[in-house]
């Protein structure tokens, strides 16, 4: 499937429904090709501000998704075709219930505790009992990871040797690690999904309510759940990325 992506603010992102992104990464599975995805949205395009190594993960990425109702609106006011959010959560529960249909495929957990890797095997084993978890690793938590870290990180993952890799170890070092160790990875398809691991788990409450979903407002219960943590997106990072959009739409 012939990708189709559009331009902002220097980003190529993908303007494909779930559906169609889910169908897309599915066939490139089968077709054995080396892949991989990173989510965009207001908060990331503000860090890749101060960061050119995350700013190039994101560039590099074979799959940019429109992580974001921020980048939904940006769309629509610079004359683009996104109309919908495709998320982290929507591409592992799309590409897992492909996968299960499939039957044949191996998937690796890489990041979060062991607690909640653990939870997120159980269920596993319940929700798409015919995917093989090929293994899981919990990575240190460090902000720079040492290269004896990266290479057990890497062993784990090659021995497993798993179709499709999972990284959950925040933004932007879950999208580096990639980058930088891409080739090094013997696996189909890698996603940096960050909260998905935690969502997955149970650890962390995805609002299921239709209205804030659809009224692309589905940040205000998760920053109500994390205020420490999420503040700074909303605060900070959204001013910045509106700020940007409106120079590169009077340009």
């Amino acid at each position: 499937m012939e990708q189709i992506k559009e331009n902002i603010l220097g980003y190529k992102v993908n303007i494909f429904s779930i559906d169609e992104c889910v169908n897309g990464i599915f066939q490139s599975l089968r077709d054995g090709n080396r892949t991989w995805l990173a989510c965009f949205n207001p908060h990331s395009y503000t860090v890749a501000l101060d960061d050119k190594v995350f700013s190039r993960a994101l560039k590099d990425a074979d799959w940019l998704v429109p992580d974001g109702s921020g980048i939904v609106l940006a769309s629509r006011f610079l004359g683009g075709k996104i109309r919908k959010r495709v998320t982290g959560s929507d591409v592992f529960a799309g590409l897992s219930r492909r996968m299960n249909e499939d039957g044949s495929m191996r998937v690796f957990f890489l990041g979060a505790t062991r607690e909640t890797l653990k939870l997120i095997q159980q269920n596993m084993a319940v929700d798409y009992p015919n995917i093989k978890v090929a293994d899981v690793y919990s990575p240190p938590f460090k902000d720079v990871l040492s290269n004896a870290d990266i290479s057990k990180m890497i062993k784990a993952v090659n021995s497993s040797a798993p179709d499709v890799l999972w990284v959950g170890m925040s933004a932007p070092k879950q999208e580096k690690f990639i980058l930088e160790n891409r080739s090094r990875l013997n696996v189909k398809f890698v996603a940096a999904v960050g909260a998905v691991f935690d969502f997955y788990s149970g650890n962390v409450s995805r609002t299921a309510d239709s209205w804030f979903v659809n009224h692309g407002m589905e940040w205000l219960p998760r920053l109500l759940q994390e205020p420490k943590r999420l503040w700074k997106r909303m605060v900070v990072s959204a001013p910045v990325f509106i700020t940007h959009v409106v120079r590169q739409r009077l340009k």
